[in-house]
């Protein structure tokens, strides 16, 4: 056999958590046909001698629905070794949206992805390609991908679409949710992975509301899951925890579909339901012992948000911001100036808010100050004494000089890495979070796969390689139902990496200002990832894309868990 392209000399790590094993790969027409021995000759050759040649990541928390549209190479994620990721997470699809209901959607995504309306009106254009969700799928395959896209409809796009801008502010009726449902059952026919709902208090919306799944109750979100089983395609539920929609909520969902939930997210230090991380995985731990297809999503990030009083994501589940996330510009600026404002933020930021957002407060850094490059990554608290105000007044004054300008950074959970540990070793969870696509200009966790190769694996030791390439391979595939990718094996589709172990990594972030409209976003450079490969075509070669970004590209839709021509 000819093949389109081997690959020779390195060392094999599955997908599996076998032992690796030095052998060659051969690839025709995008599949792996050959596997440790490929004799014969190939159209292109590629030497791995001292790099490990793996399955290509899968990252199943993205938010990639917007910037797709003006990013066919979904940046940063194939940077560091992703060749496929989930969209739609959070219950933020893009589809289903009205005409009519754009600017609500805009608006809303603003808020929770971390965007600027104008970046997104930019990108997205006056005239969408699509309004359903089956037109949104074949919107992204005729616009050609560079990697691969599964995608979940959301909660909140499908109640923006039946409720209109009541969708924040009551019920569904009987006859709304059926139509929901009947969407649901639309969209996984025409290819959706499953559906996705969030009851997170950090999900605030446009004029500081709740964003609309919030608004939902446990008899609307089964009604919705169940268009999974009307359709009888497989699929996942995707949760965001939050108040009414945590442990006994994902029981019912599994007992009542027979589909598998995976939720977001369990972090150390974060008590989202009362109880804290261990407690959470306990729960998690006999939930699955009990038969329940219940997944928890972990991360080895710590997790950092930078922000601006501008866009204040971080502070906006306190009832107190809600005149703050309703107010334009000058609006917040008058209220930050309030003296009793300024008096209650640092009571609560003090003494009343939970301990780890106290905990967190105290270690924002401030991280850029336009005219004073002298207070940059100096800790707001050291900064505030010294200059004799209240760490509060600090953060406001220095916002309010520099026009809402000035950024920050705060530590939000999973900075003990003791307590990270036994999360990302239990056999219960999934790596999930990345969070690659949202909070475009205050994170960047898409380098999660480099990181947990070089912080996990070559720094601590805590994971051997070929269980970390499971951890980002096989099992999130085996989770999400991804069956034609996630292992190297005969048969499967021919997405891989080739990656030095000796350096593969993640850089530091950096602000670049490279999205639609001027906008910024954070983004990490990787190393050590030599080669990625999509589908048998190579798309990046020693940190570059060797193909034209305006040709064709390798990547497919995912539909229903698989590619299809």
């Amino acid at each position: 056999m000819e093949y389109d392209l081997k690959i020779v000399g390195g060392l094999i790590v599955d997908g599996s958590g076998a032992p690796g094993y030095h052998g060659e790969v051969g690839v025709k027409a995008g599949k792996i046909v050959a596997l440790g021995a490929a004799p014969g000759p190939a159209a292109r050759v590629l030497d791995a001698h001292d790099l490990v040649v793996s399955p290509g990541f899968i990252d199943i928390h993205t938010h990639y629905d917007a910037q797709v549209i003006w990013d066919r190479m979904l940046t940063v994620s194939p940077w560091h070794g992703v060749t496929s990721v989930v969209i739609g997470n959070c219950g933020f699809s893009l589809a289903p949206t009205r005409p009519a209901h754009r600017d609500i959607v805009i608006r809303t995504l603003e808020n929770v992805e971390g965007m600027t309306a104008a970046a997104l009106t930019a990108g997205l254009g006056e005239e969408w390609p699509f309004e359903t969700f089956p037109e949104y799928l074949q919107a992204l395959a005729a616009h050609g991908l560079a990697i691969n896209v599964g995608a979940l409809i959301g909660h909140t796009a499908l109640r923006t679409y039946v409720l209109g801008e009541e969708a924040t502010e009551r019920d569904a009726t009987a006859l709304e949710i059926a139509t929901m449902r009947r969407l649901v059952c639309e969209a996984m026919e025409a290819g959706a992975l499953g559906f996705a709902t969030s009851k997170a208090i950090t999900h605030v919306g446009y004029q500081g509301k709740p964003v609309p799944s919030r608004r939902a109750s446990l008899d609307e979100i089964l009604a919705l899951a169940g268009g999974l089983v009307d359709a009888d395609r497989g699929g996942i539920v995707q949760a965001t925890i939050g108040p009414e929609l945590a442990f006994d909520e994902f029981a019912a969902i599994n007992r009542a579909t027979g589909r598998p939930v995976s939720w977001t997210a369990l972090l150390a230090g974060a008590a989202l339901t009362g109880e804290n991380a261990h407690e959470q995985l306990v729960r998690s731990e006999a939930l699955q012992q009990q038969g329940l297809a219940i997944f928890p999503q972990v991360t080895p990030r710590p997790l950092n948000f930078e922000f601006q009083l501008k866009a204040p994501f971080i502070f906006e589940a306190m009832r107190m911001f809600r005149p703050v996330s309703e107010a334009d510009h000058e609006g917040k600026k008058a209220i930050y100036r309030d003296p009793a404002f300024r008096a209650q933020l640092w009571e609560r930021l003090e003494h009343k808010a939970p301990a780890l957002f106290r905990s967190g407060f105290r270690g924002t850094t401030i991280t850029d100050v336009p005219g004073h490059p002298e207070l940059g990554e100096r800790a707001l608290f050291e900064y505030a004494a010294a200059v004799g105000k209240t760490p509060v007044a600090a953060l406001l004054d220095l916002g309010l000089n520099t026009d809402l300008e000035a950024r920050f950074r705060m530590p939000v959970a999973n900075h003990e890495e003791d307590q990270v540990e036994p999360l990302l070793k239990s056999r219960a969870t999934v790596l999930g979070l990345s969070d690659a696509g949202a909070h475009a200009s205050q994170l960047c966790d898409a380098c999660l796969s480099t990181y947990l190769l070089r912080r996990w694996v070559r720094e601590k030791r805590v994971f051997a390689l070929e269980e970390a390439v499971r951890m980002l391979t096989t099992r999130p595939a085996e989770v999400f139902g991804i069956t034609d990718r996630g292992r190297l094996a005969v048969g499967m589709a021919a997405d891989i990496v080739l990656f030095d172990p000796a350096t593969v990594g993640d850089k530091p972030l950096r602000r670049v200002r490279d999205f639609p409209s001027g906008a910024d976003r954070l983004v990490s450079d990787a190393t050590g990832i030599d080669t990625v490969v999509v589908n048998g075509e190579v798309l990046r070669r020693d940190n570059r894309d060797v193909v034209d970004p305006e040709g064709p590209l390798p990547g497919r839709v995912l539909r229903n868990g698989r590619a299809t021509h």
